[in-house]
């Protein structure tokens, strides 16, 4: 944890609507652009995408085993195929990566103690493997399984993309692809028996965050909308309650 956390909260953002994949990225785009500018403050995202797989810097043509199956797009972030859709948590965060780890290694190592946190708060134990990225899970002796990808991206110190967490997903959209080059299995909280609710999650998810990365404070201004396929309203402004 850093021993000297900024002392502005970091927004916390919350979009109940599946959001294209295109329309989160521009976003993720000017945010990053804003806050390295200082006209904005970091930002946790939280939100789902339709049915998809993602293409990082480093991913395979040979990796994408089922190209019509699901549309596909590609990411700016590290690391090869993923896949995301409903029933999985994707959080995108905008943060000083500078600032608070001092290298993107530190950062990424956060990030996955972030989720192994918030595993314990829902009472599911997971863990690193060593060498690889990302969090796994072991469930009545069965291999370790990964149930939680991480993709980043930096753009002058200031980081976008983020982690993705399996609650309840189609799993069987994984067998299009080789997740994150690796022909190992993938699994969800469902999957291991945790029928826990979005929302609870959500709650663990900021709750650990706040814990590990400093305050938090939810953004009420700034929401998506379906019509306009983005965010709205600006990008800056403190947060306000709606009328």
């Amino acid at each position: 944890m850093p021993s000297c956390l900024p002392p502005r909260p970091v927004d916390w953002l919350l979009t109940q609507d599946p959001v294209p994949y295109q329309a989160a990225s521009a976003y993720m785009q000017e945010r990053v652009d804003a806050i390295g500018a200082g006209v904005a403050g970091e930002l946790a995202w939280l939100l789902e995408h339709p049915h998809l797989y993602t293409a990082g810097t480093s991913a395979k043509p040979e990796d994408l085993l089922q190209p019509d199956r699901l549309p596909v797009f590609r990411s700016g972030r590290g690391g090869q195929f993923t896949y995301h859709g409903p029933g999985q948590r994707v959080a995108y965060l905008m943060l000083d990566v500078k600032m608070r780890f001092g290298d993107v290694r530190a950062y990424v190592t956060q990030l996955e103690q972030w989720i192994i946190d918030t595993l314990a708060e829902l009472g599911v134990t997971g863990s690193r493997c060593q060498g690889r990225v990302g969090v796994w899970v072991s469930h009545r002796g069965s291999p370790p399984a990964k149930i939680a990808a991480i993709g980043v991206r930096l753009r002058r110190w200031v980081s976008s993309h983020g982690v993705s967490l399996n609650i309840a997903p189609d799993l069987s959209h994984f067998a299009g692809i080789v997740p994150c080059g690796l022909a190992e299995p993938v699994t969800s909280l469902a999957r291991l028996g945790c029928d826990v609710p979005m929302h609870q999650v959500d709650a663990a998810l900021q709750c650990t965050f706040s814990r590990r990365f400093g305050a938090v404070q939810d953004v009420t201004n700034l929401r998506w909308t379906s019509q306009c396929q983005r965010l709205e309203p600006a990008l800056t402004g403190p947060a306000t309650a709606d009328p």
